[in-house]
C-alpha cells in the first residue's frame, strides 16, 4: 500500500487542527461554559462565606456570580472596539 502524498497528509493535519481550534473557540464562548462557571462561582463563594460565618452567605454569593455573568455579556462589546482600534 502506498503512503499518501506528503502534501495531502499536511493538509489533513491542518484541517484536523482547525477543527480542534474551532471546537475550543465554541467552548470558550458557549453558554454552557458560562453557566458552569457562574454556578461553580456561586457554590464555591457560598461555601467560603458559610465557612467564615458571614450572615446570609448564599444571598451574598450571588454578587460575584452575577458579576461574572455580566462581565461575560459585555466582553464582546469591548472586544469589538479593541479590534477596531488595533486594525486601523
Amino acid at each position: 500500500m502506498e503512503s499518501a502524498n506528503p502534501l495531502e497528509e499536511r493538509f489533513a493535519k491542518i484541517e484536523q487542527r482547525n477543527r480542534a481550534v474551532e471546537l475550543d473557540k465554541a467552548w470558550e464562548t458557549s453558554g454552557t461554559r458560562r453557566s458552569l462557571i457562574i454556578a461553580s462561582t456561586y457554590v464555591i463563594i457560598g461555601i467560603f462565606l458559610t465557612t467564615i460565618h458571614v450572615d446570609r452567605p448564599w444571598l451574598a454569593a450571588i454578587v460575584p456570580a452575577i458579576g461574572f455573568g455580566l462581565s461575560t455579556l459585555t466582553m464582546p462589546f469591548f472586544k469589538e472596539h479593541w479590534i477596531a482600534r488595533h486594525t486601523k
